[in-house]
């Protein structure tokens, strides 16, 4: 039976429901930290170029690719098409990517007179000015916008001025086409920490956006990539119709972590008492504020996930690969010194081989999933499943009986 395809309808990819999932990738903010999920993406992309050929890229397997601050910027790479209009960037190319371009982004100064400018810094502005990075994402993008992305992609931003998240969403664009930004000012709205890149102001159509880092309302994606999603479905979109807004079974999500500091004493109450502005924003070598509101948000967001996924006995579609065990300057967003850079891309490959982990509800400590193998494997496992499920869609697509 030859399934019929809404002609309002753009295909990207072949839509959800000519198939059985509907598939999900999020990767985390984490400044320099993107190189982590950097490794994992190149080597997802790899298993999948072993089943369906050396062309395969992630946009071709994933219906929807979120992405906040870092996560952000290699959404876009993995989605923003090139004049052949294929992905831009291959997933192998995104740790050169950081390697090359991350010293510039956040480049460092040496000694006890850099380290009082810094604090000098923390005090009056940005500890750095961001146009490396704003030069970068123009030259690269161009005037390139969100619908002609070459899959659905989720970035969550905030915009101080109006006090609330915007999400620019691929599915929003047909209803507020004021959200059909360029690409650029999507990432770097996204990027923009606080204390750390300066906020972004652009104008699109008739509306202002005052953006600063996605982090502030999600540092992890998933929730709201999900959301979109659940929302489409709710309002009967006929890509995802007949798929019910609670039927997890039908979703495959795969969640990729930035690293996070291990879980031991940094700070305490008494001392915390203690500080003021600086305090809160200069302790130790990091910014306490910072790092508490965006390890708060991700960890809270891949809670909640665990809870609903087992609870809709849906366990094994949803994989969150996240290592909280870094220590020192690995747990840093921006030392980008080359020791470091290396170090964090030796975590990535680390990671794959770690036992898949979920959080212990009680707890809120990472544990080994019974017999769930390690991260590499279950990759592998998901990859296959994308690849079915693509080919699944192509089959009905045009036609076949499966």
């Amino acid at each position: 039976m030859t399934t019929k395809i809404p002609k309002t309808i753009r295909l990207r990819n072949r839509p959800p429901n000519i198939g059985n999932r509907v598939t999900v990738l999020s990767i985390d903010g984490g400044g320099i930290r993107g190189v982590i999920p950097g490794v994992i993406l190149e080597y997802l992309e790899s298993q999948l170029q072993e089943l369906d050929g050396e062309d395969a890229r992630l946009a071709d397997y994933f219906d929807v690719i979120a992405g906040t601050s870092t996560g952000g910027l290699v959404t876009v790479m993995l989605t923003a098409p090139d004049k052949n209009n294929r992905p831009l960037y291959a997933a192998k190319d995104i740790v050169p990517f950081y390697l090359e371009n991350a010293p510039k982004i956040f480049p460092r100064r040496g000694g006890i007179f850099a380290r009082i400018i810094n604090i000098f810094k923390a005090l009056i502005g940005p500890k750095y000015n961001g146009k490396y990075l704003k030069s970068l994402v123009t030259g690269i993008l161009g005037t390139t916008k969100l619908n002609q992305t070459l899959t659905n992609v989720v970035i969550p931003t905030f915009d101080i001025k109006n006090m609330q998240p915007v999400i620019f969403s691929s599915f929003q664009v047909p209803r507020q086409p004021s959200m059909d930004a360029q690409l650029s000012d999507i990432c770097i709205g996204t990027s923009a920490a606080p204390t750390y890149l300066p906020g972004h102001y652009f104008k699109n159509g008739d509306q202002e956006f005052n953006l600063i880092d996605g982090g502030i309302a999600a540092n992890n994606p998933t929730l709201v990539a999900i959301g979109e999603v659940t929302r489409q479905v709710m309002k009967e979109d006929p890509i995802f119709f007949p798929i019910t807004p609670l039927d997890y079974t039908r979703y495959l999500v795969i969640s990729l972590g930035t690293g996070s500091k291990k879980q031991e004493p940094l700070y305490n109450a008494k001392s915390a008492a203690k500080w003021g502005v600086l305090g809160w924003l200069l302790n130790k070598g990091s910014a306490p504020l910072i790092d508490t509101f965006m390890q708060a948000s991700a960890d809270l967001v891949d809670f909640h996930n665990n809870v609903v996924f087992e609870a809709l006995n849906s366990v094994n579609c949803y994989l969150r690969i996240q290592d909280d065990t870094l220590t020192g300057d690995l747990a840093s967003v921006d030392i980008t010194a080359k020791k470091n850079l290396d170090g964090l891309v030796k975590v990535g490959e680390g990671l794959l081989d770690n036992l898949v982990s979920r959080v212990n509800s009680d707890t809120g400590d990472f544990e080994p999933v019974p017999d769930g193998g390690s991260n590499r494997e279950a990759l592998k496992r998901f990859a296959k499943e994308l690849s079915q499920e693509r080919k699944l869609r192509e089959s009905n697509y045009n036609g076949k009986s499966v």
